[in-house]
């Protein structure tokens, strides 16, 4: 039964991760159609982007601690990624070239929910499977 509950956890941190992202394209679309200047625009979503690497790297983390190395494996290129832009300091959107790059940063941030996503379906279908499992 313990599996089921670090699945539950799991997937309860990769939703969190889900609206982290949708946040931050929703701040992209406010700016898009006017609704937001750039700087409450840019100033939202840099103050999530810490957020969403550190909790990736959480889930990554758990995912190693409590043995699931096949779900670890597919958090690391997410995070690697997540990581590298960190390094290079180009985690955070610029206010004065944030018009610039408004296409570049919301294709980023659709694949990376749509990788998130993806790790949500892998994560539900292995607590289901968890349940499943114990109930027999």
């Amino acid at each position: 039964m313990g599996d089921v509950w670090a699945w539950a956890l799991f997937f309860f941190i990769l939703i969190a991760l889900v609206i982290m992202l949708v946040y931050q394209l929703m701040c992209l679309t406010d700016l898009e159609f006017d609704y937001i200047n750039p700087y409450d625009s840019a100033s939202r979503i840099n103050n999530v982007v810490l957020p969403e690497i550190i909790t990736e790297g959480v889930l990554c983390l758990l995912f190693l601690l409590t043995g699931h190395w096949v779900m670890s494996l597919f958090c690391l290129p997410y995070l690697y990624y997540n990581v590298m832009l960190y390094l290079k300091k180009k985690h955070l959107v610029d206010v004065t070239e944030i018009f610039n790059l408004l296409n570049w940063e919301k294709k980023q941030r659709l694949f990376k929910l749509g990788y998130v996503i993806l790790l949500l379906f892998m994560c539900l279908f292995w607590m289901i499977y968890n349940a499943l499992e114990d109930d027999e």
